[in-house]
């Protein structure tokens, strides 16, 4: 029952630690955002320069990505003090996941060390069937409803309604539309799904060399 516990918990805290790597990923990626000026049509859709563009979001990334306090600026965008709380809000969401992949990867480690030298695996098998586990739910709320889904997301992530941007006090809005949050929630996933796969190879592999 103890070794079962052991491997159930570092199950959980690797599954963890795929999923929040997976968000700081995709929020680190911008190559993404880039592709999707163009395939979007952003530019054309606000007038607004791909220069411009990006230059905006690039403000914005560098700011969720740091750990620090600074003021969000936007150089060429307005901001209402309502939007200035949600991407606050939003960057402790973002801390929040950057603090659980740090730690994450450290106590992941450490359950991987010790099991290793005890030639035990059961682990991996489990992490994989978590980790595929939520994309498969997620996903299905994304493929039936992507509108409910980002929605409900909200709904639930924030207790105020500052996220419902204005266009005309919060122009930056514009240049993010649904589509791009579609692609990002698609990316995540795919990150999870693929942990997922290695912990199953690992796993085979493992099982293979007569680990238990």
């Amino acid at each position: 029952m103890k070794k079962k516990i052991i491997h159930m918990v570092s199950a959980l805290v690797l599954t963890l630690t795929v999923i929040s790597m997976s968000v700081v990923f995709t929020l680190a990626f911008r190559p993404l955002y880039y592709y999707d000026i163009q395939a979007l049509d952003i530019p054309e859709k606000t007038g607004y320069s791909e220069e411009m563009i990006r230059e905006n979001y690039d403000v914005l990334i560098d700011y969720n990505l740091s750990f620090g306090q600074e003021t969000l600026e936007f150089p060429d965008l307005p901001m209402s003090e309502a939007g200035r709380i949600h991407f606050e809000e939003v960057k402790d969401i973002f801390n929040l996941f950057k603090y659980m992949a740090l730690g994450g990867v450290i106590v992941s480690a450490l359950f991987i060390a010790v099991l290793n030298c005890r030639r035990e695996c059961l682990y991996l098998k489990l992490t994989s069937i978590l980790a595929i586990a939520l994309p498969a739910v997620v996903g299905l709320f994304v493929a039936v409803n992507w509108d409910w889904a980002f929605v409900t997301f909200h709904h639930i992530a924030f207790d105020n309604d500052y996220w419902i941007f204005d266009p005309v006090t919060d122009p930056v809005i514009n240049i993010l539309p649904d589509t791009f949050f579609l692609h990002c929630a698609l990316l995540i996933l795919g990150g999870v799904v693929l942990g997922s796969a290695v912990c199953a190879l690992v796993y085979h592999s493992k099982k293979k060399a007569g680990y238990t």
